[in-house]
């Protein structure tokens, strides 16, 4: 059994039974992909794959039973490598973090600044996705950390630590009929902002669950006549008098949203906790400490390291 047998049958489940993907994924050919995963089955014993011909086409009872203990192997394996490393390399290396494109643009920059200032050895790969996909960019491997709203608590094979609240803002063009509300002292109310379009956040991105829940709590109907993944084009299509926007309050700036106005409207929509999640059981090298920490200063390497250890379905309270 070596580890390349290990990791064609994991490739093959991530790429959907696509021994060609898979081969190009493992710099191999598909015969050899083929024959490694064919080996593995006559040392244990078991056909791990249900087959058409030579295709495969899903995972047979034992390969569904055997593919955990296959993920914890090439998990420990990678762990191994990176205990190397960080006595062999410190302060040297890479560190990738996948984020959804509000916590790219509006929460990270800070501790990106400082962390490379203080780790000039160490080159950052930033990955922007969906909490979806932040969650599968840490599931496989291909980043490190994950920045992104409550989402990533769902997954169990991942570590969510809770970083920051936040709340929602609406922005108007000024002399918008919310904005001459406002300066009379008149409240937002969801009854007020559902007589408006909208634009917003697409669902799953940037708290868009909440925004939905309030006004269906209520019963009421809202029309969305535009939905982005960034803040950033929610303002400029806002700006065009498309309609009314509803933005997580962090990406509000008063210096770059002069042709703005902004309205407080926490009491409308349920808080958001923002969470910075890692791969449960990875090894974690010192300076990925460091950027949870300046990111989030709560999370020190004790907090970090006590809810990795902590039973699946544990909250952690900072």
């Amino acid at each position: 059994m070596n580890l390349q047998q290990l990791r064609s049958v994991r490739e093959a489940v991530r790429q959907g039974f696509n021994l060609t993907v898979v081969a190009d994924v493992l710099h191999t050919s598909q015969p050899g992909v083929s024959r490694q995963i064919r080996e593995l089955e006559e040392e244990i014993g078991i056909e791990l794959f249900v087959r058409a011909g030579k295709r495969l086409t899903g995972l047979t009872l034992p390969g569904e039973m055997v593919l955990p203990m296959i993920e914890r192997l090439l998990q420990e394996a990678h762990n191994i490598r990176c205990a190397g490393q960080e006595f062999a390399s410190q302060g040297q290396g890479t560190l990738t973090i996948a984020a959804t494109h509000s916590q790219a643009r509006y929460a990270l920059p800070g501790a990106v600044r400082d962390f490379s200032e203080r780790y000039p050895g160490v080159a950052l790969r930033l990955k922007q996705g969906s909490p979806q996909q932040v969650a599968e960019l840490l599931l496989c491997g291909e980043a490190d950390i994950g920045v992104a709203t409550e989402a990533l608590a769902s997954y169990p094979d991942l570590v969510a630590l809770p970083c920051y609240q936040w709340t929602h803002a609406v922005i108007v063009p000024p002399g918008h009929a919310l904005d001459r509300d406002a300066q009379q002292g008149l409240p937002l109310t969801l009854e007020r902002l559902a007589g408006f379009p909208i634009v917003t956040y697409e669902p799953g991105y940037t708290g868009r669950s909440h925004i939905d829940e309030a006004f269906k709590r209520r019963e009421l109907a809202f029309d969305v006549v535009l939905s982005a993944m960034d803040a950033d084009v929610i303002k400029t299509y806002v700006e065009l008098g498309m309609g009314v926007g509803i933005i997580a309050a962090i990406a509000c700036d008063e210096e770059r949203d002069q042709r703005l106005k902004v309205l407080d409207a926490r009491h409308l929509f349920a808080t958001n906790m923002t969470r910075l999640a890692v791969r449960r059981g990875s090894f974690l090298r010192g300076f990925v400490y460091d950027f949870i920490q300046a990111f989030a200063p709560p999370l020190t390497r004790v907090q970090v390291d006590k809810a990795m250890v902590a039973q699946e379905g544990d909250h952690l309270d900072l």
